[in-house]
């Protein structure tokens, strides 16, 4: 059974490495358009674009979304979630899911499962997804963040090293993969209880999430419990370079 749950887009003018990305063209819509149209294929009861830019609020107000204007000052994609969640009165109880704004390609399934596992798993603050990681290069990427589990599902810790170490197995072959240890690659979609964003705000960061740069090392580090299950269905890359955004639009002639 599916849950109820809400959607949060944020989506920011002012990327250091893309400015303007949320509303470069797509195959003649948008990126922040082609995003919330997937987001609206899910089960979600409400899809809310967060935006701290009168261009990106007036465009998403044009083609029909409900977009709702924040602070430029937040540190993170979660603090911006939690203002929106605050200013729409939703419950503490209520499950939000953050979909990036520049993925464009992120499938429906993959948004309904990850507000689904945190339904079903009330011991945890948040949710989130991962893949297997099956060559050596990704393994080794500090781009690709590194996720480790327990037997019941609940995150061990997020690095961008290579986690676990596997001794033994690297001192005798470096340059091959172990094939007894399970290594998963963090799938960066998250959704999360309500009460919990108000409380992740308020901590502020820790030196371990500054360390790596991964905000989701805040809770663990304050001893909240981070559900993590491999995805139905594995999300194409995001946008992040204007290259990213060149492979994205021949996707969308092909189709």
């Amino acid at each position: 059974m599916q849950h109820d749950f809400y959607v949060v887009i944020p989506a920011r003018y002012a990327s250091s490495r893309f400015p303007g990305k949320p509303l470069q063209d797509i195959a003649g819509q948008p990126m922040i358009q082609r995003v919330w149209q997937q987001a609206q294929k899910s089960a979600a009861k409400h899809v809310v674009i967060a935006t701290d830019d009168q261009r990106i609020y007036e465009v998403c107000q044009g083609f029909g979304a409900q977009v709702v204007m924040t602070r430029d000052n937040h540190e993170s994609g979660t603090d911006r979630l939690a203002e929106v969640a605050q200013s729409m009165s939703w419950p503490v109880e209520a499950i939000v899911v953050n979909v990036q704004g520049d993925e464009p390609l992120i499938p429906p399934a993959v948004v309904n499962q990850v507000a689904d596992n945190l339904a079903k798993h009330p011991e945890a603050a948040m949710a989130t997804l991962a893949e297997p990681i099956n060559d050596m290069a990704s393994l080794m990427n500090n781009n690709v963040v590194k996720v480790l589990s327990d037997k019941n599902g609940l995150a061990l810790t997020f690095s961008r090293a290579p986690l676990p170490w596997a001794r033994d197995a690297f001192l005798s072959q470096p340059d091959v993969l172990p094939a007894n240890v399970p290594y998963r690659r963090h799938i960066g979609i998250y959704a999360y209880r309500v009460g919990f964003l108000q409380r992740f705000v308020e901590w502020g960061p820790c030196w371990l999430e500054l360390t790596e740069c991964l905000e989701q090392l805040r809770a663990l580090w304050h001893g909240e419990q981070i559900h993590v299950a491999d995805a139905l269905e594995t999300p194409p890359p995001g946008v992040d370079t204007p290259e990213d955004l060149q492979r994205i639009r021949e996707l969308f002639k092909e189709s």
